[in-house]
C-alpha cells in the first residue's frame, strides 16, 4: 500500500487527482467548524445528550452535528435520496428504462437524485428547526431565525452532495464514501482520547482496552478477508477462426466477490434507521416516542434485529442493483464462452444466480455481524459508548481498499500505456 502511494505520487496526473480529493475534504473539514447562526449549540448539545445514536450520528458527520455547523446534516439526505430512487428504479418503469439506457440514463437519474436530495434537506432542516425553537436553543426565535437556519442547512447538504460528486469526477475513488470516511477518522482521536481519560479515571481497566484492541484488529482483518474473498467461476471459451486466425480457447474466471455490495448497506441501513430515531429523541414526553425510544431505540433488541435484517436486505437488493445474472450469461453467450457442465443462456444465468444468493447471504450475514457488534463490545469489555467501533471500522477499512484499488488500477493503467509506447 505504501509502495502505491509512493508511486502515485510520481504519476503527475494521479497527484493532481489525489491533491484535489484532498482539498476537497479540507473544505468539508472546515465547514464542519462554520456554526449556524442564531444556534446556542451548549443548549443543542444538552438536547441531543450523550446518546449513542447522537454519538455515531456525529461520528459519520465529522462532529458537525454536535456543533451544529453548517453540514450538521452531513449526507444523510443524499443517502436517503439515493435509497428512495433505487427502490423506485425497480418499481417505477420509466425509471427503469433510464437505468437501461446506459450513461445518459443514469445521469438522468443522478440529476433527479439530486433534487431529491435538496427536497429532503429542506424538510429535514424545517423539523429541526421547528423543534430547536420549542426547546429553547435558539438565541432570538423567530421567522428571520427558522429561515436562516433552513436554508443554511440545506445549502450545506447540498455542497457536500456538490463536493462528494467532484471528488468522484475529477479526483480519486467515491466521493461521497470518501466524505464519510474522512468524518470518521477525525473523530478518532476524540474517541481514543476518551477512552484514555476513562482508564484514567478508572472507569475501565487495561484488560479491558487490551481487548478492546484486540477485538479491532480481528475485525480488520476479518473485514479485509471478506472484501477480497472471491468464488471463481470458470469460464471456457470456444475456439473461432475468422479468417486465417484462430481466436478464442483459453480458459478463465467469472470472480464474484464475497461482499459485492462493499460497505453501502450499512450505510443504508444506518441511515434508514436513524431518521425516525432522530424524531423520537427530538419528542421525547410523547406517549409514542416514549414507546419508540424503550423498545426501538438505538441498542435495544428490536433495533439490532432490524438493523441487521435491513442489511441483510440491502445487501441482496444492492448486489442485484450493480449485478445481473442474465446479463452476465448473455455476454458470456455472446462471445463464445460457457461454464463447463452448464448449458449456456438460461441455465448459466440460473446457476449464476445461485451461487451469487449462497455468496451474498455470507457476505450479508458478516456485515451484520460486524454491524451489531458493538453491543457485544460493550458486554465483554463493559466500555461505554463504542459507537466507532464494527461500523465505522467496517466503513473506514472497505472505503480504504477501494481507494487503494482505484489508484493502483490507475498505475497498471499507466504502467501498460508505458509499454506500448
Amino acid at each position: 500500500m505504501l509502495d502505491g502511494l509512493k508511486g502515485a505520487f510520481k504519476v503527475s496526473e494521479l497527484r493532481n487527482k489525489i491533491l484535489f480529493t484532498l482539498a476537497m475534504i479540507f473544505i468539508f473539514r472546515l465547514g464542519t467548524h462554520v456554526p449556524v447562526p442564531g444556534v446556542d449549540v451548549a443548549k443543542f448539545q444538552e438536547l441531543i445528550g450523550q446518546g449513542m445514536l447522537f454519538g455515531f450520528f456525529d461520528v459519520i458527520s465529522g462532529g458537525a452535528f454536535k456543533s451544529f455547523s453548517v453540514f450538521a446534516m452531513s449526507i444523510v439526505p443524499y443517502i436517503n435520496a439515493s435509497i428512495i430512487m433505487q427502490l423506485l428504479t425497480v418499481v417505477i418503469p420509466h425509471l427503469e428504462k433510464l437505468a437501461k439506457e446506459g450513461e445518459e440514463g443514469r445521469k438522468k437519474i443522478s440529476q433527479y437524485t439530486r433534487y431529491f436530495t435538496v427536497v429532503l434537506a429542506f424538510l429535514q432542516a424545517i423539523g429541526m428547526s421547528a423543534v430547536m425553537g420549542r426547546s429553547g436553543t435558539l438565541h432570538n426565535p423567530g421567522f428571520t431565525s427558522y429561515v436562516v437556519i433552513v436554508i443554511t442547512l440545506t445549502a450545506g447538504t447540498a455542497l457536500l452532495m456538490w463536493i462528494g460528486e467532484q471528488i468522484t469526477e475529477y479526483g480519486i475513488g467515491n466521493g461521497i464514501s470518501l466524505l464519510i470516511f474522512a468524518g470518521i477518522v477525525s473523530r478518532l482521536p476524540a474517541g481514543i482520547n476518551n477512552l484514555i481519560m476513562q482508564l484514567q479515571a478508572g472507569t475501565i481497566n487495561i484488560l479491558s482496552l487490551l481487548i478492546l484492541v484486540v477485538i479491532g484488529a480481528l475485525v480488520i482483518a476479518a473485514v479485509v478477508a471478506v472484501q477480497e474473498g472471491q468464488r471463481r467461476i470458470p469460464v471456457q471459451y470456444a475456439k473461432r477462426v475468422v479468417g486465417r486466425r484462430v481466436y478464442g480457447g483459453q480458459t478463465t474466471h467469472l470472480p464474484l466477490k464475497v461482499n459485492q455490495a462493499g460497505v453501502i448497506p450499512v450505510i443504508f441501513a444506518s441511515s434508514l434507521l436513524m431518521f425516525p430515531a432522530q424524531i423520537a429523541q427530538w419528542f421525547q414526553g410523547s406517549a409514542v416516542a416514549d414507546f419508540f425510544t424503550r423498545y426501538f431505540g438505538w441498542g435495544t433488541a428490536a433495533h439490532t434485529v432490524a438493523y441487521a435484517l435491513l442489511i441483510i436486505g440491502f445487501t441482496y437488493f444492492y448486489t442485484a442493483v450493480i449485478m445481473n445474472p442474465v446479463d452476465v450469461a448473455e455476454n458470456i453467450k455472446k462471445y463464445g464462452g460457457f461454464i463447463p457442465g452448464i448449458r449456456p443462456g438460461r441455465p448459466t444465468a440460473e446457476y449464476i444466480a445461485r451461487v451469487m444468493n449462497r455468496i451474498t447471504l455470507a457476505g450479508a450475514v458478516f456485515l451484520a455481524l460486524i454491524a451489531i457488534l458493538p453491543n457485544f463490545i460493550l458486554l465483554a469489555t463493559r466500555i461505554p459508548n463504542i459507537y466507532f467501533g464494527g461500523t465505522a471500522l467496517l466503513i473506514v477499512v472497505g472505503v480504504a481498499l477501494d481507494t487503494m484499488k482505484q489508484i493502483e488500477s490507475h498505475l497498471l493503467m499507466r504502467s501498460y500505456q508505458g509499454f506500448i509506447k
